[in-house]
């Protein structure tokens, strides 16, 4: 790989990473259930609000890593794993800076909150689609979904649904156990869950020439 197409690279790394922080908050804004990527991060911080969604996006990415590590063990690669950790601090706290620019975003109609939602999804989705086709690093999140769909042949798109369900099943439980209701869990969190790996392969398909011309 030459040194124009790894900077290319990391570029198109980045504007994904900064639209991920942003699809999380718009969806989060939504006021539907946020995002099944922060929805565990967004439940612990209704149960423990002394730290930010952001801080807590934080320590879960962190230990999404330790369980990636724990899966790929000796195919590890040290460099990449430091470099998710650093990625995990610039995601979570790029999450409280979407959060703080998107304080003027409150739907009030159902209707409308379901447009924020549909457009938050697709701006999220297409962020961890910018990761995955820029192929330097990934979100924890995202690392951890390739961690798993690798060794078993999968698509990224169909086991990050199945990651995402998962997650959300999880906040869910937490929110009943700790809070009674399913506070930040609630039906969008599942449209987002069905609707993120599906268009993350759908822009594949859409953009795949695209991106080949790019890093030629």
């Amino acid at each position: 790989m030459t040194r124009k197409e790894l900077i290319k690279r990391y570029f198109v790394f980045f504007i994904g990473l900064l639209l991920t922080s942003f699809g999380v908050a718009f969806v989060t804004k939504a006021s539907l259930g946020t995002s099944p990527i922060a929805a565990i991060p967004y439940s612990l911080s209704l149960v423990l609000p002394q730290l930010s969604m952001g801080t807590w996006v934080v320590l879960f990415n962190l230990l999404l890593v330790v369980i990636q590590c724990l899966i790929e063990r000796k195919n590890a690669v040290k460099f990449q794993v430091l470099f998710e950790v650093i990625i995990a601090f610039l995601f979570g706290y790029g999450v409280d800076l979407s959060m703080l620019c998107l304080q003027f975003l409150s739907p009030e109609h159902y209707v409308a909150k379901l447009i924020s939602l549909v457009i938050g999804s697709g701006i999220l989705a297409f962020g961890a689609f910018l990761e995955v086709t820029a192929n330097v690093t990934m979100l924890p999140g995202d690392a951890f979904v390739n961690a798993i769909a690798r060794p078993l042949h999968k698509e990224f798109g169909g086991v990050r649904t199945v990651s995402d369900l998962t997650m959300a099943i999880l906040a869910a439980v937490i929110c009943l156990l700790c809070l009674h209701k399913l506070s930040g869990v609630r039906e969008g969190t599942i449209i987002a869950a069905l609707l993120v790996g599906n268009l993350v392969r759908l822009y594949a398909r859409i953009f795949s020439g695209a991106t080949r011309k790019w890093f030629a």
